[in-house]
């Protein structure tokens, strides 16, 4: 793994640092029991996807409110929320929040590319956020609230790099550090690991439930 930027002379924003894959928990075979279908829509959030639709994944801090913002966005099929980028199989939460698998909190999101490409996707994910802080957002300490991209092909690659070069001089010019998010391949969609069916759409489950939003307020002209 590696980040887009690494700041030098910041040590405060890059701690705590990541498990190795030595020290991470070792997980368990068995995937945790999961709701089949959308709690919003009704649409199923497992793959296979009905043909002509992508996947993107993608990091932003607390993974309830991350999923609400993308279920919103028009064209989107599906989401579901996730452990992505550690080293533990199927971890449970309490596994995650540890900071022992590795893993970030993540967003599953299933979208159609003829109504909403993959570069607004991008574009809600920098604006909905705050790339800048390392291993956190706000208050939220921790390797699983950092921010990040897990790209499954190459063009997707390529796009959140070139996304993350022209956000990250709107950022300077606002003011903010440089961009912090880990830009990384995802193996296989498989390597994203469910979370636990009571955080799926929690916050339409829970209307009351509380997940600050970290955005910096600076848009994003990645369309």
């Amino acid at each position: 793994m590696s980040w887009y930027h690494e700041p030098a002379g910041r040590p405060s924003f890059l701690t705590p640092t990541m498990v190795t894959p030595e020290q991470a928990l070792p997980g368990r075979a068995e995937p945790l029991q999961v709701p089949d279908t959308h709690y919003v829509n009704g649409h199923p959030i497992h793959p296979p996807f009905p043909d002509g639709l992508l996947v993107a994944v993608v990091a932003m801090g607390c993974f309830w409110g991350a999923e609400k913002g993308f279920w919103e966005l028009e064209g989107v099929y599906a989401t579901a929320v996730g452990y992505a980028g550690g080293y533990t199989p199927n971890p449970t939460y309490e596994q995650v929040c540890s900071g022992r698998t590795g893993h970030a909190e993540s967003v599953l999101v299933v979208f159609d590319p003829a109504t909403i490409e993959y570069q607004r996707i991008l574009g809600h994910f920098w604006e909905n956020h705050d790339p800048t802080q390392g291993m956190r957002q706000g208050n939220d300490r921790g390797t699983q609230y950092r921010s990040a991209v897990f790209t499954l092909d190459a063009e997707q690659a390529d796009l959140a790099r070139s996304s993350a070069d022209v956000y990250g001089k709107r950022l300077a010019e606002a003011g903010y550090g440089a961009i912090t998010t880990q830009i990384v391949a995802l193996p296989t969609l498989s390597a994203f690991f469910y979370a636990e069916g009571y955080h799926q759409q929690y916050l339409a489950k829970n209307p009351g439930g509380y997940c600050p939003v970290h955005a910096t307020g600076v848009s994003c002209p990645v369309r």
